[in-house]
C-alpha cells in the first residue's frame, strides 16, 4: 500500500512538473507576443515591461526592443529636421529665384547681341531648374517624413489621366510628338492629387526623353488585385544594368547629362506609388522606347 502511495506521489508531482513547466512556457510566449505587438503598435516602454520580473530570454529581447525604439525615434527625428530644412530653404531661396527669372525676362526684352541673348536664356532655364528642384525636393521631404499624408479613396482613373495628358499636350506638339491617351477605364484606391503628381512626372520623362516625330501612350489596364497606369515611349529606352538605378534620387544616367532635369522625378513617383500600397515599374529595350507602369491597389 505504501508503494502504491509513493508511486502515486511521484506522478503527480512529474504531473505538476510538466504542467508548470508548460505554463511558464506559455506564460513566456504570451509575453513575448505582447513586446512584439507593442513594438509593432509603436507603444512599446521598458517602464510597461519590468526586467525584474522578465526571464533571461524576455529580458534580452525587451533590451533590444528599447534599443530599436530610440533608434526609431531618432531616426524620425532627424527625418523631421531635414523636412524642417527644407522646407526653410525654400521658404529663404522662393524671392531670390522669382526674382532671378524676373531679371532675365528682362534682360531678354532688351536689345542684345547673339551672346547676350544666348546667356539671358541661359539664366532663365538655370533659375526654372534651380526652382523645379526646390519644389521636388520640398514635397519629397515632407513626403518621407509623413508632413504631407497621402489620402487614397476609390475613383476612376481615366480623368486622372486625361488631366495629366493634357498638361504636356503643348509641349509635346511643340516637339513634334504624338500624346494620346488610350484605353483608360478602371479604378483603384488612390490620392488623385498625388497620383497626378506621379503620372506627370512619368509624362516629363516620356515626352523629355522621345525624340522629334515619336509617339508617347497613356493607358490603364485592370488586374484582379491592380490597376496598371502606364506610359508607354518611343524613346531610347533603358540599358537593363541601369533600370534599377534610375529610381534612386538624383540619378541620372551617363547618356542623358545633356537632356534637361535633376534626376528625382522617378524618385518622386516611387514614393508616391509605395505611399499608396502601390508600386513603380520599367520595362525598357534599348532602341524600342520604355514603358513605365504605375501600379495602384483595386482595394484599400
Amino acid at each position: 500500500m505504501t508503494g502504491w502511495l509513493v508511486a502515486g506521489a511521484a506522478l503527480l508531482a512529474v504531473l505538476g512538473a510538466v504542467f508548470y513547466s508548460r505554463w511558464r512556457t506559455a506564460r513566456l510566449l504570451a509575453r513575448l507576443d505582447e513586446m512584439l505587438a507593442a513594438a509593432m503598435d509603436g507603444s512599446f516602454t521598458e517602464q510597461r515591461f519590468d526586467e525584474s520580473r522578465l526571464s533571461a530570454l524576455e529580458s534580452r529581447l525587451a533590451q533590444y526592443l528599447a534599443a530599436s525604439s530610440v533608434s526609431a525615434q531618432n531616426l524620425q527625428a532627424q527625418k523631421d529636421q531635414i523636412s524642417a530644412l527644407v522646407s526653410d530653404i525654400s521658404h529663404q531661396t522662393r524671392t531670390p529665384v522669382a526674382n532671378l527669372q524676373l531679371y532675365a525676362q528682362l534682360l531678354a526684352e532688351q536689345p542684345l547681341g547673339p551672346e547676350g541673348r544666348a546667356c539671358a536664356e541661359t539664366i532663365e532655364t538655370q533659375a526654372q531648374k534651380l526652382q523645379s528642384l526646390i519644389e521636388a525636393l520640398v514635397k519629397t521631404s515632407r513626403l518621407e517624413s509623413g508632413v504631407l499624408a497621402l489620402h487614397p479613396a476609390p475613383g476612376e482613373l481615366a480623368p486622372m489621366a486625361e488631366r495629366a495628358a493634357a498638361q504636356y499636350a503643348p509641349k509635346a506638339a511643340a516637339k513634334g510628338l504624338s500624346l494620346t491617351v488610350g484605353p483608360a477605364a478602371g479604378s483603384a484606391v488612390f490620392d488623385p492629387k498625388w497620383t497626378e503628381e506621379a503620372l506627370c512626372n512619368l509624362l516629363d520623362n516620356a515626352v523629355k526623353y522621345t525624340p522629334a516625330g515619336g509617339a508617347v501612350t497613356v493607358s490603364v489596364q485592370v488586374y484582379e488585385l491592380f490597376a496598371a497606369v502606364r506610359v508607354r515611349d518611343t524613346g531610347p529606352g533603358i540599358p537593363e544594368e541601369e533600370q534599377a538605378k534610375i529610381f534612386g534620387r538624383f540619378y541620372r544616367s551617363p547618356a542623358a547629362y545633356q537632356t534637361e532635369g535633376v534626376g528625382i522625378g522617378l524618385y518622386l513617383a516611387r514614393q508616391i506609388a509605395a505611399g499608396q500600397g502601390g508600386y513603380l515599374k520599367v520595362e525598357s529595350v534599348p532602341g524600342a522606347g520604355s514603358t513605365f507602369s504605375l501600379y495602384l491597389p483595386r482595394e484599400g
